[in-house]
């Protein structure tokens, strides 16, 4: 490739954003991408501790919202290492799946979606939250159900069974 990737269209298309200091590419699924970004080490921790790696390798599509390292480090301290312990497993899967939908959504359409919605759409994820989506100077956020707030800070990585979205705020569900 010369820096050109083919969009599904046939017609080509820029190449997936990097993330955390990687090439992610379109053609693998969403584990095999997240393993190689820097920047979300503590999501492929968290998500192994889960036992959600096959699920997210399946054939999705998902759209992940992936919290950063630095997204979980605003976390109380000791909250990681705690959701890590195995009699934690449950509390970790809610977190982690309530940033998972089980459809691929890309920005585009959920700025329109948000739009028709008169600013705000709710976005229901697979862990049973309800995030709610807004914009703001064309970037969209997300508001958990504890009014925690996420920027989307990279858009649109394709993935072959979904997209990425890289956010910079860990999504609680109400506990």
């Amino acid at each position: 490739m010369t820096g050109m990737a083919m969009a599904e269209s046939g017609k080509p298309g820029p190449t997936n954003p990097m993330v955390g200091g990687a090439a992610m590419m379109a053609d693998m699924n969403i584990i095999q991408n997240a393993v190689n970004s820097a920047d979300h080490t503590t999501l492929v921790a968290a998500v192994t501790a889960a036992g959600l790696v096959e699920t997210l390798e399946g054939a999705g599509p998902f759209t992940v919202f992936a919290p950063t390292n630095e997204a979980f480090a605003k976390l109380p301290a000791g909250t990681v290492e705690t959701l890590l312990k195995p009699e934690n497993k449950d509390q970790l899967v809610k977190i982690l799946t309530c940033h998972v939908v089980g459809k691929e959504v890309m920005s585009d359409a959920l700025s329109k979606m948000i739009m028709d919605d008169g600013g705000k759409h709710p976005v229901p994820t697979l862990g049973g939250c309800t995030l709610e989506a807004s914009a703001k100077d064309g970037n969209i956020m997300l508001t958990d159900e504890n009014g925690n707030v996420a920027h989307v800070t990279i858009a649109d990585v394709k993935q072959s069974n979904g997209v990425i979205h890289v956010i910079d705020t860990v999504m609680l569900p109400k506990m």
